[in-house]
């Protein structure tokens, strides 16, 4: 039996009967969930749109060129979600033709779509290489996003100077131990709040081939903490020190993925095609990097968030962002507060945490039930 405390996305009392009614149906004895993700591409049918999956190397300006590509082929961009992380992008991209709004299926078509992107996605440096899908499946969005973040190892650590750096000083603590006594590997997590990390944790257990057989979250003020009992599809805990390192930075990866560096900018204006290059170039023209985009369409409305910093990766300049919203309407686009930019606790506090929400775990060890690999 699993127990569940929820609140609403503002952290008061769940109270909306749609949505009580939403989890309700989701959960109950006829819901129906889709087996795997692996190889497809929130759910929307097939018939509305084409799906395309963009991974490579991030760099300023690439958003634009990719959506200035798609206006060239004359489709039309009708949702997207963008991920940034380690240096690496990934990207679903929902598109129709831009003359009848329908999906595009036309092989030679697609074929140069996919042609085109992975050409821009390449650039002139792009080591490891881009990919590119096209897909008239169905999928979960952010699902999907993990599990091509995590098949583009965007986990692997980048060599770079960042001591003292503030990614460094508030990166999620994991740790992974093992319970001698009932053969399980102990997985423990303390970083930073936010909405969707729980699901952003299972999620990549889940894709790792791993098996949740007890977990106990706890949520205190601004930290969360998770504690999972898991053992490999195989049945075996974690057997080895690259095994361990390896579950640590996954979960690390999948926690970072969705906090997001940098300003948020809110567009609200009437959908047209080119719109979305129209601005993002103009963020480009203005030196802006964007590091995470949604975009979605509402009844002819265009309702998108983008998170950006300048092209070094730095908060941007005021004067900066004044500009970009005169050019493109100052009551278009407003500029929201990021909260993942709030400073966290320092490192003391989080550590102490950890250990009193760990006494369990320790007490465990103590009675030489769990064993590390230190």
């Amino acid at each position: 039996m699993d127990v569940f405390h929820v609140t609403d996305q503002y952290g008061k009392k769940l109270t909306d009967e749609g949505v009580i009614g939403c989890i309700q149906k989701s959960l109950g004895t006829n819901a129906c969930f889709l087996p795997s993700l692996r190889r497809s591409v929130g759910l929307k049918p097939a018939s509305e749109h084409t799906a395309i999956e963009l991974t490579g190397t991030d760099r300023p300006g690439l958003l634009s060129e990719i959506f200035a590509v798609l206006v060239d082929l004359k489709c039309n961009v009708v949702g997207a979600e963008v991920w940034t992380h380690n240096m690496r992008v990934a990207s679903v991209v929902y598109v129709t033709d831009e003359a009848t709004c329908a999906p595009i299926d036309d092989p030679e078509r697609l074929s140069r779509i996919r042609e085109l992107l992975c050409n821009v996605l390449r650039g002139n440096n792009d080591i490891r290489g881009a990919k590119t899908v096209v897909s008239m499946g169905v999928t979960h969005t952010e699902r999907r996003l993990h599990q091509m973040m995590f098949a583009d190892r965007d986990y692997e650590r980048v060599h770079r100077d960042r001591s003292g750096s503030a990614e460094d000083k508030f990166r999620p603590l994991v740790t992974v131990q093992n319970c001698i006594e009932k053969d399980y590997s102990v997985v423990s997590i303390l970083c930073k709040d936010r909405p969707k990390l729980l699901f952003d944790t299972v999620c990549t257990l889940t894709d790792m081939d791993y098996v949740v057989f007890h977990g106990t979250i706890s949520a205190t003020g601004p930290e969360a903490y998770q504690e999972y009992y898991i053992r490999h599809t195989d049945g075996f805990p974690v057997n080895s020190e690259a095994e361990r390192q390896r579950v640590i930075q996954c979960l690390e990866a999948a926690i970072e993925r969705r906090v997001s560096d940098g300003l948020r900018l809110e567009l609200c204006t009437s959908d047209r095609p080119g719109l979305l290059s129209d601005v993002t170039r103009i963020f480009r023209e203005n030196g802006l990097s964007v590091t995470r985009a949604e975009v979605t369409t509402r009844g002819g409305k265009a309702v998108n968030a983008f998170y950006v910093t300048d092209a070094a990766g730095n908060p941007v300049d005021s004067k900066t962002v004044e500009a970009v919203r005169q050019e493109i309407g100052q009551a278009v686009l407003q500029v929201k507060e990021n909260s993942a930019c709030v400073k966290s606790p320092p490192r003391e506090t989080a550590v102490r945490f950890l250990f009193s929400n760990l006494f369990r775990s320790r007490s465990l060890y103590n009675l030489g039930l769990i064993k590390s690999f230190s």
